[in-house]
């Protein structure tokens, strides 16, 4: 299946470079809009399955482009996304055309989730593969499910966002800063710690021996990869 087009709006470069990588490993070809004019032309140009839309751009803002899209009758999925997550906040970018609304800071890997849910609802064809393999591991996205050797693993959610971002980083170092990025958010001020003990409880709880390890690979002193599946095992 070829890869469907989503288009990204946010005029802040770390998170477009963020949602941008983890929408490129789910499958979608990300196209991208630094303000709401340039969003609007990019409709058009490249008509794309659905809009990850921040509220807070330059001139034209994500709510008039919402209301604009949902004025001339052009029904393409919109993921809002904003600083702004009071209750009254997301009440009026749903009113004004959203049909999701996620609040800053997220986790990227939730925000592939629920692209994914929207794309399932609306076009069901356009979701590409909602589960993670690696050796004896699977990671169902969609049901928030861990398998070992076909036996179910109870992960917590952070520890389950922490695996995914590992796997989906298709074998690149991701430092400790990066996951925290990842799972916590940019805004957030998280201890490099806080991974090791996640890492070592998901490491447990999978039998991953971190002296041979199967599913999640330490590099000494900058972070964590996705262990090699085959060949010699690396720490």
């Amino acid at each position: 299946m070829d890869a469907r087009p989503v288009l990204l709006v946010d005029d802040d470069p770390k998170i477009v470079e963020l949602v941008r990588a983890y929408l490129d490993r789910a499958g979608y070809e990300v196209i991208t809009a630094a303000d709401g004019e340039e969003a609007l032309r990019r409709v058009d140009d490249a008509n794309p399955c659905l809009i990850v839309l921040d509220v807070m751009l330059p001139g034209v803002d994500g709510l008039v482009v919402a209301r604009h899209l949902r004025d001339t009758s052009q029904n393409v999925p919109i993921l809002m996304m904003s600083a702004r997550g009071r209750v009254d906040d997301r009440i009026r970018g749903l009113v004004e055309g959203a049909d999701d609304y996620l609040a800053k800071p997220f986790s990227p890997a939730e925000l592939v989730v629920r692209v994914n849910t929207l794309l399932r609802r609306s076009h069901p064809a356009a979701v590409p593969s909602a589960a993670l393999k690696h050796g004896q591991l699977t990671v169902d996205l969609d049901r928030h499910e861990v398998r070992v050797e076909g036996k179910l693993v109870g992960l917590t959610d952070v520890e389950f966002r922490m695996l995914v971002a590992v796997l989906q980083a298709g074998g690149r170092v991701l430092t400790r800063n990066r996951l925290i990025d990842i799972i916590y958010g940019m805004d957030r001020d998280v201890l490099g710690r806080t991974v090791d003990v996640a890492v070592r409880r998901i490491r447990a709880k999978l039998g991953d021996d971190p002296d041979s390890p199967r599913y999640i690979a330490t590099v000494r002193g900058v972070g964590y990869r996705a262990a090699p599946e085959s060949g010699s095992r690396q720490k």
